[in-house]
């Protein structure tokens, strides 16, 4: 028998082997930990968020965009990257928000645009982790990973009701294993990265600000 065949027969015999389910260990020792109370995931999930230098405004959800418009104004962002075929995308649009440029063609045609005239990209979210403050992120055809890794200031809607308290929830709640997109982005905070001495600088490989949108159910005043 060659070393091809050999190598062959293993596979064979190693898929047909049933391996134990780690589900119900994993399940039980997540089940075991002090879980934060439903009702707090969001302002655990903002306090974690903004302990790393992302900024956070908690806004009621039918008023998202004027504090858009808010957090525009006062950055002075010129061009604003936005998905038109999104539900959230139409929003914008319909408000007038200044400044819109619409992801709407290959970036093989406009990629110095989009790398040297953009000032900020909007997104939505899947939701978000509440232990690290993290945004879970899940790119598609109408919001490619570009638009939160290439421009300087990511805008980032989260759903107060899409946080969970840890990755293993997140996994379970949404049906991970049902299918995944080519990229699913963990962000936490703005770009960042460290030199030998461990001197943290921002923005160095991606958006040097993150600002969070967090939508929830009350009423604005």
């Amino acid at each position: 028998m060659s070393t091809r065949e050999n190598i062959f027969r293993k596979l064979r015999a190693a898929s047909a082997t049933t391996l134990p389910s780690p589900d119900a260990a994993i399940a039980a020792h997540y089940a075991s930990l002090p879980r934060t109370a439903k009702d707090r995931l969001a302002q655990e999930f903002a306090e974690k968020i903004a302990a790393w230098h992302a900024e956070v405004h908690a806004v009621p959800r039918k008023a998202w965009v004027e504090k858009l418009k808010e957090v525009v104004a006062a950055k002075g962002i010129a061009t604003l990257l936005y998905a038109p075929a999104t539900a959230h995308g139409q929003a914008l649009a319909a408000a007038g928000v200044s400044g819109l440029k619409p992801y709407d063609k290959p970036i093989d045609g406009w990629k110095q645009e989009l790398f040297e005239n953009v000032d900020a990209a909007i997104t939505r979210t899947r939701g978000a982790i509440a232990e690290t403050g993290t945004l879970i992120v899940w790119p598609d055809a109408d919001e490619p990973r570009l638009m939160s890794l290439v421009p300087p200031i990511h805008v980032a809607l989260v759903d107060a009701d899409a946080v969970v308290p840890t990755l293993y929830d997140a996994i379970v709640q949404q049906g991970w294993s049902a299918g995944l997109p080519t990229n699913a982005l963990l962000i936490t905070g703005p770009s960042k990265t460290a030199d030998i001495q461990q001197t943290l600088a921002y923005g160095a490989h991606g958006p040097k600000e993150l600002v969070v949108l967090l939508l929830t159910g009350e009423d604005a005043q």
